[in-house]
C-alpha cells in the first residue's frame, strides 16, 4: 500500500474488509459453540468498512485539498491494513484450506478465544474512531464557510495523528450502553414510560435547564431500562455525548477509576475539536488516567471543552447518560463524581445534560444536596402515580407473555386479562418483577401455563418482593428434583450460584470450571435452567453475568440464614472461592517462574504483547492472582504457620509478585500483603516472612514493574540475611554472580518515595487522614486523598507562592496564607473559594484554626497576627506589638491563647477572644521562627536562630527549660501526643533531637539525614517521628528508642514539610519538586503521588473528618505598597522605606538583575547603620552589610553576593513619591 493514494488506501482497506466478513459468514454457518465472538468480529470489521466508504464517497465528489482531515489517514489506513491481513491470514490457514477441499466448510474451526476476539475487537475499534473523526470533521468543516472549514482541516491534520493515542487511554471495558455487554439488555417497550421520556426530553432541549437530572428510585422499578432508552434515543437524534453503566462485582465497571477516561472517550468520538484539548492534556501529563478523579475530570474533560473555538453544529446540548451510580464502589468516590459533573453548568460554548440514575442511598442523597441550587432537578420513580406504573407494567406483561403464547403456539386466550392484573399487583413497583416472571414462564423445556400459575399463588403478604422475584424460579427448579437428590442439588446450586454472585468479576464457564474444579458440562447443566435470573452467554468463553444486582440481595440476605434453602452465606463461599484461588495459583497449570517464556530477563513490561500475557495467564488464574487476598480477608480466616496460604507463599510468592507484574497490578501488591498481616493468628514463621516480603516489594517495586526483573535484580540486591532471599535462593539466575558482599540486613529504608519536581512549602493531614492538603510556589493549595491519592481539588486564586494550610477542625474549611498577602477559605468539599481575608499589608507566613473551628489567626512579615471569623472572614483583631515579622502562630489547646513567633527574638501570648496582650516569653537572642502549644496547654515551645529550643510556662511566661545542643539554627519543633517528648531539627545540623518535656534533658539524638532537616512530626499514636531533609529523603523513627525504622528515598528534590494521619496509618511529604507524596507508614510504599503543583508545595495537612467543604475569596492588597525608581541610566531600582528615612534619606539600590531575580519586598534598618534587612516576596531575608562604601547582600541560600550603593534618595526617587515612600515597613529596633 506504500505507493498509494488516498483513495487507493480506503478502497484496499474496503476490498480487505469485505473479504473477512466474508470468511467470517463462513464460520457462523459452519463452528457452532463461537457465534457471539464470529458475529462481534464481523461486526467490527463490518463497521469499518461502512465508515471507509462514506469516506471514499466524499473523496470522489470534493477536492482532496478541502478534506484534510480524511486525507491525512494515510498512516493509520496502512497499519489498519496490516492488522487486517494478519486477521485474514488467520482466518484462513493452509491446513484448513486444505481440510476444506475435502470435507467442506464443517471442517472450519475458529481460531480465537473470546479473550483474544476481545483484544482484536478492542484494536479495530482505535481504527474505526479514527476514521469516523476524520469522517466527521470534514463533513463538518463542508457546512462552514471557507476560513472556517480551513481552520477545522488543519486542526484534524495536526490531531488525526494522535487518534490512535488517544485510543490508548484506557476505559471501562462495556460500560458504554451500546457496548456488546449491554447490547442485548431490554430497552423500554413502546408506549411504555412515555411520560418520563417526555420529561426527560423536555429537560434535555431546555436551554435554561438544570445541566443535571436525577432519576432515582428503589431496586428494580427499571432504572437502567430506562438509561438505556433514553441513550438510545438520544444517539439516534445525534446528541449522546457519552454513556457509562456501572455494575457492581464487573471489575472497573464497579468503580470510578476509568470513569472520566470512558467519558472522555465517548465525548472525543462525537463533539467535534475536541481532541486536541484531550491530546493535549495526555502530552502534558501521558499518566493522567491514573491521577485523581478532579485532574481526569478538568484535564480531560472540562478543560477540553472549554477550550473548543466554535460550536458544533447543531449547536445542542450533547447528553451524559450515567446509570447505576450507587453501584460504584467508594462513597467518596461517588460524592466527588458527583461535585465534579455540578461543575460542568458553566460551560458556554459546548453543554452538556447529565442524567444520573440511581437508588436513593445516602451518600448519593448527601452528594446532590451538596449541589448548589439550579444545578439538578429529580425525579423518584416509586413515587411516580400508581396508575403510570400498573399501565407501564400491564403493558410489558401483556406484550412479553404474548411472545410467549406466539413462540408456544398456546391458546389465544392465555393468559387471561385476570392473570395479567395478578401479576401487575404483584409487580408495583418492581420492573424486574415482571422483567424475572417473563423470563421464567418462557423457560425452555417448561410449560407456561403451568409457571404462570405458580407465581400468582406467591401473593401472599408473607413474601416480600424479592421473595415474589425468585422463589418461584427456584422452588420449581427444586421441585423438579427426586427427593435424595434435592439436598445434592441445592449443595450444587449454593457452590455454583454462589460463587457468581460473589465473584468480584465475572468469569465465563470455561473459566469457572478451572476456578471451582467443576467440569463444564456440569457447570453447564446447573446453569441450564438458570436463564431467568442470570446472563449466561452462548459461548462457554464469555462471561457470566447477574441480570439484576437484586438476585445477589436475596440470596445473601442474613435474614434468610436458617430460613431459607437458598441461603448462601458470603463467609463460607469468601473461604471456598480463597481456597479455589490459592489451589489453582499453586497447579501444574498455575504460577511458574517465567510464566510468559520471556527470551530475556531485561525485556519490559510494555513490550510484552496482550496476546502472550493473555495466553500465559487466562482469566480465571488473573482472577485468582488478584482476589485470592480479598476473598481471604472476607472469610475471616486466619493464617497459621503451615497452612495453605503459608505454604503458597513460601512457594510461590515471587511468582505471584512476578504475574502481578504481568497483568499491571504491582501497585496493588502492598497492600496485599498488609492484609495478610492482619490476619496471621501468632503465627511467628508466617508473620515474619510477611513483614520481610513486605519490605521486599517496597524496596524494589520499581523493579518489580518489569516482570523478570523480580528474580535477576530485586532477589540479587536483597539483604543476605532476608528472609525472602533466603526462601528463594535456588531462583537467582545462575548466570549472575555478585562480586561485591551486599548489605547484611534491611536498613531502615522501607520505600522510595519518588516524584516530586520543585519546591513544596507545607503539607497537612487531616485528623481523620482521608485528605491532605499542600501549599505550593505555583501559587496554589491542593486538596487530596490521602487513601487514593487522587487530586479532590486545586485551589486557585492566590498571585503569589502559598506559605501555609490549616484544616479547620471539622475538616470543611481549608485556610491557606499566601506572599500575596492574603489569606483565604476555600471550601474542602467544592474547592470554591469561601472568602478572602486581606489587611495584611506584607506576605502572610502563618495560618492556624482555633480548636472549636471559629477563628483564623494569620501571621505576616508586617509584624503582626490577625484573628479572623471563619465565618463571615471578617477581621475579628490585629494583635500589634512585634517589631519585626511574625512567623509562626498557634492556637492553645482549649483555644483561649494565640502565641506568636517573630524575628525579634520574642514569643508573644494574645487573649484569643479579645485580642489583648498577654505576656512576652523574653530570653531568645535571635529571631524565634517555630512556636507549639504542648497538648495540655502548660507549656508553649520556641524554636531559635540562637540554636536553642527554649520551654515556657504558659500561666506564668517564665522559662522552664533551655534545650541546647543543636550547633546551628533550630527551625523546627514539635510536641509528641502525649506531651512527654519534644523533637527539634536545626537548619544546619542533619539530626534530630528528642528531649524529655519534664527535665530538658536530652533523650537521643536521631541521625542519618546526610543534609539538613526541614520538618518533623509525630504520628498521632507517637510511636513514630517522620522527618524530612534537604537529602530528597523522609525517615521514619522509632519514638521510644531513636532507632531508625525507614529511609524513604527517591524525591528529585528536598522535602519540605511532612505530616502524620490521624491513625498514624500514612504519612505525607512535601517537596520542592512540586510534589506531595503519601507512603503507608507500615510498608514505606508509596500509595500515591499527589502531583499537578508546576512550584514548590510548602505545607500539607489532613482534615480532621476527611469532609470536604469551603474555600477562600481572593484578598486585595493591604497597604504599603512599594515604590521604585529608576536611575538615571536605568540599571538600578531603589526602594524607599520609612527605616531608610533615618538614614539621611539614603536608599539602598540593588542591581535590576538580582531585583528581577528576588525581586526585594522592602528593607528594615537599624538605626545604628550597622546592618539591612531586605525581605523578598518568597520569604527570603538577607543581610545586607556596609563594606568599602558599598552596601552588599548576602544569602547564602542563593548564593547571591550583590553590592549595591548608598545615594541620596532624591537623586532616585520622583520628588511626589518621597512622602509615601514609608508604607508598609517598620524599624527593626
Amino acid at each position: 500500500m506504500d505507493g498509494l493514494s488516498g483513495a487507493a488506501n480506503v478502497i484496499a482497506v474496503v476490498d480487505i474488509s469485505a473479504k473477512i466478513t466474508s470468511l467470517c459468514f463462513q464460520y457462523s454457518v459452519a463452528v457452532k459453540d463461537a457465534k457471539d465472538d464470529i458475529e462481534r468480529l464481523q461486526g467490527k470489521v463490518a463497521d469499518i468498512r461502512s465508515i471507509l466508504e462514506k469516506i471514499k464517497q466524499l473523496l470522489d465528489r470534493h477536492d482532496k485539498a478541502r478534506l484534510s482531515a480524511t486525507s491525512g489517514l494515510s498512516d493509520s489506513l496502512k497499519e489498519c491494513f496490516r492488522e487486517l491481513e494478519e486477521l485474514k491470514a488467520e482466518l484462513e490457514p493452509g491446513k484448513t484450506r486444505k481440510a476444506m477441499s475435502r470435507f467442506g466448510v464443517r471442517a472450519l474451526k475458529w481460531p480465537f478465544t473470546s479473550k483474544q476476539v476481545e483484544k482484536i475487537v478492542s484494536s479495530l475499534d482505535r481504527y474505526e474512531q479514527a476514521f469516523a473523526l476524520a469522517l466527521q470533521i470534514d463533513q463538518t468543516g463542508l457546512m462552514f464557510d471557507l476560513d472556517q472549514k480551513m481552520n477545522l482541516a488543519n486542526q484534524a491534520t495536526n490531531n488525526i495523528h494522535q487518534k490512535l493515542d488517544l485510543a490508548k487511554l484506557p476505559i471501562a471495558k462495556g460500560a458504554s450502553f451500546d457496548s456488546h455487554m449491554e447490547e442485548h439488555n431490554a430497552r423500554c417497550l413502546p408506549n411504555t414510560r412515555t411520560e418520563l421520556l417526555r420529561h426527560i426530553r423536555e429537560w434535555a432541549k431546555d436551554k435554561n435547564g438544570k445541566p443535571i437530572f436525577w432519576l432515582s428510585g428503589m431496586a428494580g422499578t427499571g432504572k437502567s431500562t430506562i438509561a438505556r432508552t433514553i441513550a438510545q434515543l438520544f444517539a439516534d437524534q445525534g446528541q449522546l455525548g457519552a454513556s457509562f453503566f456501572f455494575r457492581k462485582g464487573e471489575g472497573e465497571r464497579g468503580n470510578a477509576t476509568r470513569f472520566f477516561t470512558t467519558i472522555a472517550t465517548d465525548l472525543m468520538v462525537r463533539v467535534p475539536g475536541l481532541i486536541s484539548g484531550i491530546a493535549k492534556a495526555l502530552d502534558a501529563d501521558p499518566a493522567i488516567s491514573e491521577k485523581a478523579l478532579k485532574d481526569q475530570f478538568e484535564k480531560l474533560i472540562l478543560r477540553p471543552l472549554s477550550e473548543i473555538q466554535r460550536a458544533p453544529l447543531p449547536a445542542l446540548a450533547y447528553i451524559v447518560v450515567i446509570d447505576a451510580l450507587d453501584e460504584c464502589e467508594r462513597e467518596e468516590d461517588v460524592r466527588a463524581t458527583l461535585q465534579l459533573l455540578a461543575r460542568t453548568r458553566d460551560m458556554k460554548l459546548v453543554s452538556l445534560r447529565i442524567l444520573v440514575t440511581s437508588r436513593p442511598e445516602l451518600p448519593i442523597r448527601l452528594g446532590f444536596k451538596q449541589m448548589s441550587d439550579g444545578t439538578y432537578q429529580d425525579l423518584v420513580l416509586h413515587e411516580v402515580p400508581k396508575s403510570t406504573v400498573e399501565h407501564d407494567i400491564h403493558l410489558f406483561l401483556k406484550h412479553e407473555l404474548g411472545e410467549i403464547r406466539e413462540q408456544r403456539s398456546l391458546s389465544p386466550n392465555w393468559p387471561t386479562r385476570d392473570q395479567i392484573q395478578a401479576l401487575v399487583e404483584l409487580a408495583i413497583p418492581l420492573f424486574i418483577f415482571a422483567a424475572t416472571v417473563c423470563r421464567y414462564v418462557g423457560t425452555k423445556g417448561g410449560d407456561p401455563e403451568e409457571y404462570l400459575n405458580k407465581v400468582i399463588e406467591y401473593r401472599r403478604s408473607t413474601f416480600s418482593q424479592l421473595d415474589r422475584t425468585y422463589l418461584p424460579v427456584l422452588n420449581q427448579l427444586l421441585a423438579e428434583q427426586e427427593g435424595e437428590d434435592k439436598e445434592t442439588w441445592l449443595y450444587g446450586l449454593r457452590e455454583l450460584v454462589g460463587a457468581i454472585v460473589i465473584l468480584e468479576s465475572p468469569l465465563s464457564i470455561t473459566s469457572l470450571a478451572h476456578l471451582l474444579q467443576i467440569p463444564q458440562k456440569r457447570i453447564r447443566c446447573r446453569l441450564d435452567s438458570l436463564h431467568s435470573v442470570l446472563n449466561i452467554p452462548n459461548s462457554e468463553h464469555v462471561p457470566i453475568r447477574l441480570l439484576h444486582l437484586s438476585f445477589r440481595e436475596f440470596l445473601t440476605d442474613p435474614q434468610k440464614q436458617g430460613k431459607s434453602p437458598f441461603w448462601v452465606g458470603e463467609k463460607e463461599t469468601h473461604e471456598r472461592l480463597a481456597s479455589q484461588c490459592l489451589k489453582l495459583m499453586s497447579s501444574p497449570n498455575g504460577l511458574q517462574q517465567n510464566i510468559c517464556n520471556l527470551a530475556m530477563p531485561g525485556i519490559l513490561r510494555s513490550e510484552i504483547g496482550e496476546r502472550t500475557i493473555a495466553s500465559s495467564l487466562p482469566p480465571e488464574l488473573q482472577y485468582a492472582c488478584r482476589y485470592w487476598v480479598h476473598h481471604l480477608e472476607q472469610s475471616k480466616r486466619c493464617i497459621y504457620d503451615g497452612n495453605s496460604v503459608h505454604i503458597f507463599l513460601q512457594k510461590h510468592f515471587l511468582n505471584w509478585l512476578e504475574a502481578m507484574s504481568l497483568i499491571g497490578e504491582t501497585y496493588r501488591c502492598i497492600c496485599m500483603i498488609n492484609s495478610l498481616q492482619t490476619l496471621i493468628d501468632k503465627s511467628a514463621t508466617t508473620l515474619n516472612f510477611l513483614r520481610d516480603a513486605r519490605r521486599f516489594a517496597l524496596r524494589f517495586r520499581p523493579l518489580l514493574e518489569d516482570a523478570l526483573q523480580v528474580y535477576s535484580s530485586a532477589l540479587i540486591f536483597a539483604p543476605e540475611m532476608s528472609v525472602t532471599r533466603k526462601t528463594f535462593t535456588d531462583h537467582i539466575p545462575e548466570w549472575i554472580s555478585r562480586l561485591s558482599k551486599g548489605e547484611d540486613n534491611w536498613d531502615a529504608c522501607r520505600s522510595i518515595l519518588e516524584g516530586h519536581s520543585a519546591p513544596v512549602c507545607a503539607v497537612a493531614f487531616s485528623l481523620d487522614g482521608q485528605l491532605v492538603a499542600s501549599a505550593s510556589y505555583d501559587r496554589t493549595v491542593r486538596l487530596w486523598d490521602a487513601a487514593t491519592g487522587s487530586c479532590r481539588s486545586t485551589l486557585e486564586g492566590h498571585s503569589n507562592s502559598v506559605n501555609a494550610v490549616a484544616f479547620s477542625p471539622d475538616g470543611q474549611l481549608v485556610a491557606s496564607a499566601s506572599q500575596d498577602e492574603t489569606v483565604r477559605l476555600w471550601d474542602a468539599a467544592t474547592g470554591s473559594c469561601h472568602s478572602t481575608l486581606g489587611g495584611h499589608f506584607s506576605s502572610t507566613n502563618a495560618v492556624a484554626f482555633s480548636p472549636d473551628g471559629q477563628l483564623i489567626a494569620s501571621a505576616s512579615y508586617d509584624g503582626t497576627v490577625r484573628l479572623w471569623d471563619a465565618a463571615t472572614g471578617s477581621c475579628r483583631s490585629t494583635l500589634e506589638g512585634h517589631s519585626n515579622s511574625v512567623n509562626a502562630v498557634a492556637f492553645s489547646p482549649d483555644g483561649q491563647l494565640v502565641a506568636s513567633a517573630s524575628h525579634d527574638g520574642t514569643v508573644r501570648l494574645w487573649d484569643a477572644a479579645t485580642g489583648s496582650y498577654r505576656g512576652t516569653l523574653e530570653g531568645h537572642s535571635d529571631s524565634v521562627d517555630v512556636v507549639a502549644f504542648s497538648p495540655d496547654g502548660q507549656l508553649v515551645a520556641s524554636a531559635s536562630h540562637d540554636k536553642t529550643i527554649r520551654l515556657w510556662d504558659t500561666a506564668t511566661g517564665s522559662c522552664r527549660s533551655t534545650l541546647e545542643g543543636h550547633p546551628y539554627p533550630v527551625n523546627v519543633v514539635a510536641f509528641s501526643p502525649d506531651g512527654q517528648l519534644v523533637a527539634s531539627a536545626a537548619s544546619h545540623d542533619r539530626t534530630v533531637r528528642l528531649w524529655d518535656a519534664a527535665t530538658g534533658s536530652c533523650r537521643s539524638i536521631l541521625e542519618g539525614h546526610s543534609d539538613p532537616v526541614n520538618a518533623v512530626a509525630f504520628s498521632p499514636d507517637g510511636q513514630l517521628i517522620a522527618s524530612a531533609s534537604y537529602d530528597k529523603t523522609v525517615r521514619l523513627w522509632d519514638a521510644a528508642t531513636g532507632s531508625c525504622r525507614s529511609t524513604l528515598e527517591g524525591y528529585s528534590n528536598l522535602t519540605n514539610v511532612v505530616a502524620f494521619s490521624l491513625d498514624s496509618q500514612l504519612v505525607a511529604s512535601a517537596s520542592y519538586d512540586g510534589t506531595i507524596r503519601l507512603r503507608d507508614v507500615a510498608t514505606g510504599s508509596c500509595r500515591s503521588t499527589l502531583e499537578g503543583h508546576s512550584d514548590s508545595v510548602n505545607a500539607v495537612a489532613f482534615s480532621p473528618d476527611g469532609n470536604r467543604k469551603r474555600l477562600v475569596r481572593r484578598l486585595g492588597k493591604g497597604q504599603g505598597e512599594l515604590l521604585k525608581g529608576i536611575c538615571s541610566g536605568g540599571k538600578a531600582i531603589s526602594l524607599a522605606t520609612e527605616g531608610i528615612e533615618t538614614l539621611e534619606r539614603r536608599v539602598i539600590v540593588i542591581s535590576e538583575i538580582l531585583y528581577q531575580q528576588l525581586g526585594m519586598l522592602d528593607t528594615r534598618v537599624h538605626k545604628n547603620n550597622k546592618e539591612v534587612l531586605a525581605v523578598f516576596p518568597c520569604g527570603l531575608e538577607c543581610v545586607c552589610g556596609k563594606a568599602q562604601g558599598y552596601w552588599y547582600i548576602d544569602d547564602t541560600r542563593y548564593n547571591l553576593y550583590q553590592y549595591a550603593q548608598i545615594a541620596p534618595t532624591s537623586s532616585f526617587l520622583p520628588s511626589r513619591l518621597g512622602r509615601k515612600a514609608g508604607h508598609g515597613t517598620r524599624n527593626t529596633e
